[in-house]
Parts: C-alpha cells; sequence; structure tokens
C-alpha cells in the first residue's frame, strides 16, 4: 500500500510505464526472504530482514524490478508488433529505477520504524536498529493507507456515472495526505516516547541503576507502552501512560536473571542460542528442568523425557496486545531447545514451529 501511495504521491503513473507496478512490487521485494522457511523457522529467523534489508542490496534489487518490466514490455512490444496501441504513459527505464528504488526505501524505513527493527548492514555489520515508533502491524497506518487507495477509486465510478472528466492524477492528493499522515503519527509517537523514556530513566528501581530501558508500542493507542529495564540484578517489565506520566510496575514484573547452568550455556552457544541472542535486545534464557516437568502432556519415551528444556524469550515483547498472546511457551517470538546429557542440542522450536537440526 505505502508503494502504490508513493506511486500515486508523485504522479508517477502519467510519467512512466508500469510505474504502480513497479512500485508496489519494489515496496515488497524485500520480503523474498520468506523463501528461507524452506530451510525451517529457524533459518528464517537467521535470515530475515538480513541482506534483502540491508542498504547496499536496494539499487540491485530495484535493477531487478526494471529488468522484469522490460522483459514484460518487451513481450508486450512483439505481441502488439502488429497492432495500433495507445500507451498512458512513456517508457522510461532510468526514472522507473529510481522510483523502484524510493520504494525499496519505503520498506526500510516501516521495517525501522516498527519494534522488530531491521539491519540495515548486513551481513557486514549485522547489528539490529528499531525505532520502536509503532507495532509491528501498526492498524491505523493500514486504515491511512488503504484509504488513500479505496476511496479514489469509489470518486471515480461515481464521476463516471456523471460524467465528470477523469483528472490526469487521480487520487494523488488522498495519497500524499496518506504519506503524511503516516510520517504525523510517526511524529507523534516520536515525542511521547522520548517523554516517555526521560521519565523511566529517572525512576528507581530495587536492582540498582538503570543500564538500558526499551519502550515498545500498543497498536492503535499512542499513549500506552510497554517498558522493559534492566538493572545490575534484574530486568522489570511494567506499563507507561503518558497521558497521565505513571509507571505501572508490580512485584510480579521483576524478572530475575536467571542462573547459568550448563544446559542454558550449551543452548546459548548452540545454532539456536546464537541466532536468537543475536536477535534479542533483552534476553532471557531459562532452564525450566526436564521435558516430563515442562511439558507432562507429551506422550514421548523416557529417553526424551530426560532431556533439559531451556526457553529463549525477550522482555520487549512480553506483552499481549489486541487478544494476541505474546508470552508464555511456545510464544510467537520465544524459542526452545532440549538439551541431553552430553550438552548437545538435539531438538529446537521457533514459536510453536520445530525446526529439523542436522
Amino acid at each position: 500500500m505505502t508503494g502504490a501511495c508513493i506511486a500515486r504521491a508523485a504522479g508517477f503513473p502519467a510519467r512512466a510505464r508500469y510505474a504502480t507496478a513497479a512500485c508496489v512490487l519494489a515496496a515488497e521485494l524485500p520480503d523474498i526472504d520468506i523463501v528461507y522457511r524452506l530451510g525451517g523457522p529457524l533459518t528464517y529467523f537467521q535470515h530475515h530482514r538480513g541482506w534483502t534489508h540491508a542498504l547496499w542490496s536496494l539499487p540491485l534489487q530495484a535493477a531487478f524490478v526494471v529488468l522484469l518490466f522490460w522483459l514484460i514490455h518487451s513481450y508486450r512490444k512483439r505481441w502488439k508488433k502488429h497492432r495500433s496501441v495507445q500507451e498512458p504513459a512513456p517508457t522510461r527505464w532510468l526514472l522507473l529505477g529510481l522510483m523502484a528504488l524510493l520504494a525499496l526505501c519505503s520498506h526500510m524505513l516501516l521495517d525501522w520504524a516498527n519494534n522488530y527493527g531491521v539491519r540495515p548492514f548486513a551481513p557486514f555489520h549485522p547489528q539490529w536498529y528499531a525505532a520502536e515508533l509503532v507495532y509491528i502491524v501498526e492498524p491505523l497506518m493500514l486504515l491511512v493507507l488503504s484509504l488513500a487507495l479505496l476511496l479514489p477509486w469509489m470518486f471515480s465510478l461515481i464521476h463516471r456515472e456523471i460524467g465528470i472528466r477523469r483528472t490526469r492524477h487521480p487520487g494523488q492528493g488522498m495519497a500524499i495526505a496518506a504519506l503524511l499522515l503516516v510520517a504525523a503519527i510517526w511524529g507523534h509517537r516520536w515525542l511521547q516516547r522520548a517523554d516517555a523514556k526521560t521519565i523511566v530513566e529517572v525512576q528507581e528501581f530495587r536492582g540498582g541503576p538503570v543500564l538500558k530501558v526499551s519502550l515498545s508500542p500498543y497498536p492503535i493507542d499512542p499513549y500506552k507502552w510497554h517498558v522493559v529495564v534492566e538493572t545490575p540484578n534484574n530486568m522489570q517489565t511494567g506499563t507507561f501512560d503518558t497521558r497521565v506520566g505513571l509507571l505501572d510496575t508490580d512485584p510480579q514484573q521483576i524478572v530475575a536473571k536467571p542462573p547459568t547452568t550448563l544446559s542454558t550455556l550449551a543452548a546459548k552457544r548452540s545454532w539456536l542460542g546464537n541466532i536468537y541472542l543475536d536477535w534479542s535486545q533483552f534476553p532471557v534464557t531459562e532452564d525450566r528442568g526436564t521435558v516430563a516437568e515442562v511439558h507432562p502432556e507429551l506422550h514421548i519415551g523416557p529417553a526424551e523425557a530426560a532431556l533439559h528444556v531451556v526457553q529463549f524469550s525477550d522482555l520487549r515483547f512480553a506483552y499481549d496486545v489486541v487478544g494476541v498472546t505474546l508470552t508464555g511457551p511456545h510464544a510467537p517470538l520465544s524459542a526452545e531447545a532440549w538439551v541431553d546429557d552430553n550438552r548437545r542440542v538435539v531438538r529446537a522450536w521457533l514459536g510453536n514451529q520445530e525446526q529439523h537440526l542436522p
């Protein structure tokens, strides 16, 4: 939707052939890393928002989009060789490439703005960056962008019925307004988050001075934030409401840093542990006991029942939103490793999906 709005806002459909289609395709192209799901959930987690979202790859992806439409154009040109067809816009490949690059940059910007983050310099410097301004899926942004695309189409049907002539850039004003509203949502939340962080950092916590703070947004409500605070002795979570400037915490939201055991040490050094801890900003790695103790509902043999269950979670996502449960065993952004007596991970899960290990 952002790619389509960018094309309309700039009036690209009248300036270059295939403009809207190229912007829509380019705006979604970095998520081609979904093909890594073929290798299992952990393989996808390892490569998600990696090199396809890196800055150096964006010009290459823009060139791929141009090449794809050049091939389509060549086929259409041969098909229409003996026909006299008036094209709606000229063919401008350089402009099409610049448009595709702009749409690709919008994808990067949208991923950076949410609380999951992006790795713009992967694989050379695979550090995660996240502005934490909006939730991974923000309904307000979806509503604004969808209306900007839907309303012009509805108006065009009405205009056709009453005989009003079609404008040269239909929907341009609404597309511009939608993009400005998205920027306004980000700006408002940036200010709200800055105020909340300033207040949280000066609070007194039981575990000592504040080492690190994260404020993750709730969807829809721009004033509600999920707070994670790390101190030398523990990590604490809570909810901050910027309307009243109040941080809501209680003893149940204090998470002691779990002790390191041989099982957790083995899990951290495994393939699963390296990938998860590279992504996680506030990780909790806990030895929860044997499989028989943690998962009594499973019907497994005595050998597997004696394995130790090590659970990985990130406190940034330890809150439930819009009826979606993100906490507890097999939460969407948690991981689990079963470790044997030889300190080897023999089974692994990301969320509720098992990764088949080599």
